[in-house]
């Protein structure tokens, strides 16, 4: 991926990626105003956003701020989860979510499949969802049919995750976006890039550093994409 190849971000996005790599994710009108303009985007379009952004509970005014609706709040976690998570101690348990009622709907299905995969598990075979057990959270669902067990695998631990994730592909992929940022100066292209590593982080998933190939370029991204959050808290504050 080249800086040629990004794709520049809507309005919307552009609103949603600031608030998203804030902490407290709180911003005022004037602040994403001002914020918008330095990526491109006119103050008038800005405000179009906003105001669509909250007809669609993506955002929510309190105290005439902008903050994040439930929505996108989750998805925050999930992206501090990329950032903040990794460096967890394994003892070699697995987590074994296995879905034990048919006869669903094929949307109920697909729901529970993506709740799955947000959890950051993969499909072992249908309806057997597995990852190593070094994540600091309990399971992220409440779903009466998914049961959650701890467990060791027969087959070698650095196989089965080889065999779950497409480990090579990530971490190619990986290097790529990470090169990209690197080498972006406009302050649009760069939002993009870091948009794109973000929603790779959100797919990283966080193994132990035991199983992960000898060249993981996940530590790297986190530490860059941490470093960003850090210029659009300077940009915020400095556009109010």
């Amino acid at each position: 991926m080249s800086v040629s190849d990004l794709q520049p971000l809507t309005a919307r996005s552009v609103v949603l990626s600031l608030l998203l790599g804030a902490h407290p994710a709180r911003l005022s009108p004037a602040q994403l105003t001002r914020a918008g303009e330095h990526f491109g985007v006119p103050s008038a379009t800005v405000r179009v956003a906003l105001t669509r952004a909250v007809a669609s509970g993506d955002l929510e005014r309190v105290d005439g701020d902008y903050v994040l609706g439930e929505r996108l709040v989750a998805r925050q976690r999930r992206q501090d989860e990329g950032v903040l998570d990794a460096e967890t101690s394994w003892d070699g348990d697995w987590e074994m979510s296995v879905v034990v009622v048919t006869g669903r709907t094929g949307a109920e299905r697909a729901a529970l499949r993506q709740q799955l995969v947000r959890a950051r598990l993969a499909e072992l075979r249908e309806g057997i969802w597995m990852r190593p057990a070094n994540l600091r959270r309990e399971a992220p669902w409440a779903d009466p049919v998914v049961r959650t067990f701890r467990t060791r695998p027969d087959a070698p631990a650095a196989e089965l995750a080889a065999d779950l994730w497409d480990l090579s592909g990530l971490s190619a992929t990986g290097r790529a976006l990470l090169a990209t940022l690197e080498s972006t100066t406009d302050p649009a292209a760069r939002l993009r890039a870091a948009s794109d590593v973000v929603r790779h982080l959100a797919a990283d998933p966080l193994l132990p550093h035991e199983l992960l190939p000898p060249v993981w370029p996940g530590a790297e991204l986190r530490a860059a994409y941490a470093a960003y959050q850090v210029e659009l808290r300077t940009l915020a504050l400095d556009a109010g």
